[in-house]
């Protein structure tokens, strides 16, 4: 290996580390606007033509795991589109939505988060998450799980074109499925 050869290397190795910060540096902030309770700004995150799917988990035998989540068009958490995730945002800012009056108070922590494709223009990203929430005096509630995403470069940041999130849970235990993921 020449000295060229290990440049190469060494800028396409700070070139991959640079992406993991600001996909992570993303998230943080996704994160952030989540817990401020700052869902205009949130929105702004998705593009026009997003998706955002929470399938249902069920337990199935190992021979069936293929069938252990919903798909798109089938009995689902959320499958929201862009519109669809703007009226639940304008319906949290009326005040009248009593699944969140008084507000939740969250804690999105988000962990693992590994680049899986990147053509250039778009990339998947996976990442864990753990959503705790505490509401009212007593009620608390956590979900955890895995999401996978597909960014789309936008400007010096990203955009979210696709959220699928997969629960680790199969019952869950909340009065109601009011936060975001």
């Amino acid at each position: 290996m020449t000295l060229q050869d290990d440049l190469a290397a060494g800028e396409a190795t700070l070139a991959q580390m640079l992406l993991q910060y600001r996909v992570e540096r993303f998230y943080v902030e996704e994160a952030a606007l989540l817990d401020r309770h700052h869902y205009e700004k949130w929105i702004e995150l998705f593009t026009d033509d997003t998706h955002y799917f929470m399938p249902i988990r069920r337990t199935v035998p190992r021979r069936e795991l293929h069938k252990e989540f919903t798909k798109p068009g089938e009995m689902a958490f959320f499958d929201d589109d862009k519109a669809t995730l703007d009226a639940r945002v304008r319906k949290l800012a009326t005040g009248t939505a009593w699944a969140e009056d008084p507000p939740s108070r969250t804690r999105h922590l988000i962990t693992n988060i590994r680049i899986v494709e990147d053509d250039g223009a778009e990339l998947v990203a996976e990442s864990h998450f753990l959503l705790y929430r505490t509401r009212l005096k007593s009620e608390e509630n956590q979900w955890i799980g895995r999401r996978e995403d597909t960014l789309r470069r936008h400007e010096n940041s990203f955009r979210i074109a696709r959220r699928h999130i997969f629960l680790d849970q199969t019952i869950l235990l909340s009065q109601n499925l009011s936060n975001f993921f």
